[in-house]
């Protein structure tokens, strides 16, 4: 009943052009279950005259780093989301989820329900190691040391795959975005290893494994261009199948069809890049991670297009470097980002080894160079080992950009709905709030998008103080899943227990919260910021939150005022959710909250509100962070609670006049914690 269920909200979530697309595709898969239009024989590969080359090894990158990454790979060894270094073995069993231990059946992949955890386990943690980012790994290290044990794991656990995952059977042959990520790892696999001219393809039983290598490429690429994420699916899915579409057509231009994929991918591109980004440069589906995702899908495409004569228009390239400087005005002075919408600690390619290597700062890294801008390399914090691989030696520009050349912070991104309140940007007395006025997230059914209409959080001094608690779980937790994708899971107003916005699924939205920004101001006194949503008009006494933050630059005080526009009696809730570096204290009716030396104090000026205080409580549930898929920790939730009847107005106060003020122990013995929860 409950997946019956799915179906029937999926189903409304579909337009007319949508359910007579998917019934044409359902029978084509059905087709291809009977051998019809599936690529069972595949041409004969024409090799080019000049093989294609765009990847070298980085002159500064510590070979030793790759080394040691790719003996763990040979080795089997893994980290995999909450699981650290456990082994896969040096031949993988490529459809069990090593999390449960349930190996998935070779059914055929598109008709098999990749939800069902009791046919597949997590599948997350099944999908993962099937991208092939670890092979990758293995092409670096050959690529830098010329060691043939290298090649020699590359090929068997490829060889491994080709024999547990035959075409179209099995979970690895399910999700087309899946198989596009794999294109691309093992594009950038071919490329490192030297292509058709690598030794390994040099004695007979190196040619067979060439010959089914590419046969399996032109089954992927075949696979993806038939099985496109459309319409309600059109969101980060079909930019990495499309990615991984164009990257196959542009390395291996092998055989007549690549032609028409490089087209196909080239167009579909250069429209999603447009549609699916604002001008602003804010991802429309909502969710900071999966924009980074994205990005990467984008700049890939176009680096790999570039190394084959191919230019992408120069509207592609500004939608790019708008995407960057978004994501660089939301980073605190430290690099943190607010962790809005979903993640799941996926990326396209991994090209870093680095300890201290950032998704996000790397992508500044890539922009500084790319569009000749010292304000990005300043926020980028370094050069990373993935721009030096990906750029090669046009990486180098980087230390030749001027110095000292600190962002121009853009603090309204109106079409994409976010807003920056604060002030000494880019300095260690900064504070930086950031507020989520746009829609829940893209397209009809906002898969990625969270329940945060009107939510904000907060840095000072480059230390997290109020946050949004991340994702945790996608498939196989539906109550952590509803968690973090709730409401509850965010700063800002909850109505009669609900979310703003109604769920039909772990990654559908069936009635969307409407946010809007109602007025926005900046000057050297103050930031203010107005909005609302009408999330909470669905129910029999319909309710609008309004919601107005001021920031008074010279005090650096921040004052919240939420009013609750109704008729009828409500119980009302404001959510408050703490980094798991804070301390937390209440003394007389004033919250104190210390983060690394730095004191925040914060209070609500309406005295019939009561404060529960939740620390990783698992019933409710309410005071958790995620900062990594499948991870999470315990830290502070505070709520106002309070039951209204006919319109209020809630105020709350922070004071961030002490921000840099060292916390001693004098104040530490002068407070007392209590927890009313």
């Amino acid at each position: 009943m409950q997946a019956l269920g799915w179906y029937i909200n999926r189903l409304k979530q579909m337009p007319l052009g949508e359910v007579v697309y998917r019934l044409k595709r359902a029978a084509g898969e059905q087709a291809q279950l009977c051998g019809l239009g599936a690529a069972l024989r595949v041409p004969p590969p024409t090799y080019p005259s000049e093989p294609i080359h765009w990847l070298d090894a980085p002159p500064e990158v510590n070979t030793e780093t790759y080394t040691q990454a790719a003996d763990r790979v040979i080795a089997g060894q893994i980290s995999l989301f909450a699981l650290k270094d456990i082994s896969l073995g040096y031949i993988p069993s490529w459809n069990k989820d090593i999390r449960t231990g349930i190996e998935a059946p070779l059914l055929f992949g598109k008709k098999m329900d990749y939800r069902d955890k009791r046919l597949v386990g997590d599948i997350k943690y099944l999908w993962e190691p099937n991208r092939h980012l670890q092979l990758v790994t293995l092409a670096q290290a050959y690529k830098l040391t010329g060691g043939a044990e290298y090649l020699t794991a590359l090929r068997d656990k490829l060889e491994s795959w080709f024999v547990q995952c035959p075409y179209l059977q099995g979970p690895n042959w399910s999700s087309s975005l899946e198989l596009g990520i794999r294109l691309i790892n093992w594009a950038f696999t071919w490329q490192l290893i030297g292509g058709v001219t690598c030794v390994v393809f040099e004695d007979q039983k190196g040619r067979i494994f060439r010959d089914r290598w590419l046969t399996s490429v032109y089954q992927h690429a075949h696979f993806v261009a038939g099985h496109l994420s459309r319409f309600s699916s059109a969101n980060n899915h079909l930019v990495g199948e499309l990615a991984g579409l164009f990257v196959a057509g542009c390395i291996w231009p092998l055989w007549k069809d690549a032609d028409v994929w490089r087209v196909q991918g080239f167009e579909a591109l250069t429209r999603e890049a447009m549609l699916q980004n604002c001008a602003d440069g804010v991802n429309r589906e909502q969710a900071i991670y999966y924009q980074h995702y994205v990005m990467d899908f984008l700049l890939i495409a176009a680096l790999v297009g570039k190394a084959v004569g191919i230019t992408f228009p120069p509207d592609y390239w500004a939608r790019l470097e708008a995407m960057m400087d978004f994501m660089a005005s939301i980073m605190d002075v430290s690099g943190n980002i607010p962790m809005i919408g979903d993640a799941d600690d996926g990326c396209a390619v991994r090209l870093s080894q680095e300890r201290d290597f950032c998704p996000y700062r790397s992508l500044l890294a890539t922009g500084a160079v790319l569009f000749n801008r010292p304000d990005l390399k300043a926020k980028s914090g370094g050069l990373d080992d993935k721009t030096k691989w990906l750029l090669g030696e046009q990486a180098q520009v980087y230390y030749g950009l001027e110095k000292r050349r600190t962002l121009p912070v853009r603090c309204a991104f109106r079409e994409g709905g976010y807003y920056i309140l604060g002030t000494d940007f880019e300095t260690q007395s900064e504070v930086r709030l950031v507020v989520d006025a746009g829609p829940l997230g893209y397209p009809s059914i906002a898969a990625h998008g969270h329940a945060d209409a009107l939510a904000f959080t907060l840095a000072i001094g480059g230390r997290e103080f109020l946050i949004d608690p991340g994702t945790y779980a996608y498939h196989t937790q539906p109550k952590w899943r509803d968690y973090f994708r709730g409401t509850a899971a965010h700063n800002t107003v909850r109505i009669d227990g609900l979310d703003q916005s109604v769920s039909g699924g772990n990654f559908m939205w069936i009635r969307h919260a409407r946010a809007q920004c109602e007025a926005w101001s900046s000057d050297e006194h103050m930031d203010l910021f107005r909005g609302s949503h009408d999330g909470y008009v669905r129910l029999p006494d319909p309710v609008t939150h309004r919601r107005e933050i001021r920031f008074e630059k010279l005090t650096r005080r921040i004052e919240i005022v939420d009013t609750i526009d109704c008729q009828g009696a409500h119980a009302v809730e404001l959510m408050w959710h703490f980094s798991e570096q804070c301390s937390v204290i209440e003394k007389d009716g004033v919250i104190y909250v210390k983060n690394t030396g730095i004191l925040m104090m914060m209070r609500c000026l309406d005295d019939q509100v009561a404060v529960l205080r939740f620390d990783g409580d698992s019933e409710r549930p309410a005071g958790w962070i995620s900062r990594n898929y499948d991870v999470k920790v315990p830290t502070v939730t505070l709520v106002w609670c309070r039951q209204i009847m006919g319109t209020t107005t809630v105020r709350t106060v922070i004071d961030c006049a002490q921000s840099i003020r060292p916390y001693t122990a004098r104040d530490s013995g002068q407070l007392s914690a209590t927890n009313r929860s």
